[in-house]
C-alpha cells in the first residue's frame, strides 16, 4: 500500500475523533512519530481506531492505531500507529474544548500525551528562535 494513502487515512481517522470529542470543527495541528511497523498488502483489509489521549485548553492528541487483517486467514497485526494533534476551531479561531475524563488504569496514557505535547511546544520554540 502506498504509504501516503495511510497517512492520509490516519489523518481523517484522527479528526473523526477529535470531532467526536468536542463535537465541533478540528484542524490538525502535528502529526508526530508515525511509525510503519509492517506493510500492508494487496488484498488486506485495513482497521483504523482512533482516540484522544489528552485534551488541553483547545487542543488534544488523538493516538491512531493501524492493523491490517489478512482477509484469507483472519489474522490481524499492528502496522502502523502515530500521534496527532488537533485543534478545535469555532469561526477560524481556537475554541475551548471539554477536559478529557481519564479512566482508571489510563493515567499513563494522558500523562504520555503531556510529555509529548511538552517536547513538541519545545521543539516549536526552538524553532521560531
Amino acid at each position: 500500500m502506498f504509504g501516503g494513502q495511510l497517512v492520509a487515512w490516519v489523518d481523517i481517522c484522527g479528526s473523526v475523533a477529535a470531532r467526536r470529542f468536542c463535537r465541533g470543527s478540528v484542524v490538525t495541528a502535528s502529526i508526530d512519530e508515525l511509525c510503519f511497523v509492517a506493510p500492508v498488502k494487496m488484498g488486506h483489509i485495513v482497521v483504523l481506531v482512533g482516540q484522544v489521549n489528552q485534551a488541553w485548553g483547545s487542543s488534544m492528541e488523538i493516538g491512531v492505531r493501524v492493523e491490517a487483517e489478512d482477509s484469507k486467514t483472519g489474522e490481524r497485526f499492528r502496522c502502523c500507529s502515530a500521534f496527532l494533534t488537533f485543534v478545535s476551531l469555532k469561526n477560524g479561531e481556537p475554541t475551548s474544548i471539554p477536559k478529557l475524563v481519564v479512566s482508571e488504569g489510563e493515567e499513563r496514557r494522558a500523562e504520555a500525551a503531556d510529555g509529548r505535547r511538552q517536547a513538541r511546544l519545545e521543539k516549536r520554540r526552538a524553532a521560531t528562535k
